[in-house]
């Protein structure tokens, strides 16, 4: 089967499982935001850029992935809403405008819409397909993110890109990983118990 035919093909995602009334669509798309804002308090500041290492993007592709593009744009609208209307759950308890770092969470409603488009085409059943969903989500984040990161901070594309994006890459394969091993593995369970 030819790799067109295969991305035409809609698949169901993880969060299709779950009823689909209005209440559990809310309940879905609200927990997702919550999710990332709880993994963005994961955050470690390092010299020299106003960007932390945050566990926000793993918590933006896992809901990408489980929830279909729809929901997952939708979740992350909410959480970037919520955060500049003031709820603290931005990076470090922080809420409101945030100025270098505002591309990025731009990006996590791309990224979110993308890696949802590619689970609902089912890259999110095999560890490859999935850590290739998960570098192209990041791959957007990055995108939106760094110019704005270098427009912001009234620096270089080229620092923007090392300060924004080089110094990340490791963790990034790292949440890629294991994204490519939760999302095939749950799928397999949901298999199993299924046949039964």
């Amino acid at each position: 089967m030819s790799t067109v035919a295969i991305l035409s093909q809609r698949r169901p995602v993880l969060a299709d499982l779950v009823s689909n009334t209005l209440v559990a669509n809310i309940a879905l798309v609200t927990g997702a935001a919550a999710l990332v804002g709880v993994l963005a308090q994961i955050s470690i500041h390092i010299p020299h850029t106003p960007v932390p290492i945050t566990g926000q993007t793993l918590g933006v592709l896992l809901a990408g992935s489980v929830l279909g593009w729809r929901r997952a744009s939708l979740a992350m609208s909410l959480y970037l809403a919520a955060g500049i209307a003031g709820v603290p759950w931005f990076a470090s308890h922080t809420g409101g405008y945030p100025t270098a770092t505002f591309g990025y969470i731009i990006g996590f409603i791309a990224a979110g819409a993308l890696t949802g488009w590619l689970a609902s085409r089912g890259a999110d059943r095999n560890v490859i397909r999935t850590v290739i969903s998960m570098i192209a989500g990041e791959l957007l984040i990055y995108a939106i993110g760094v110019p704005w990161l270098a427009v912001a901070t009234h620096q270089s594309l080229l620092w923007a890109l090392h300060w924004g994006m080089v110094v990340f890459i490791a963790g990034d394969i790292i949440k890629a990983a294991l994204c490519g091993v939760a999302l095939p593995s749950t799928w397999r369970i949901v298999e199993r118990a299924t046949k039964r």
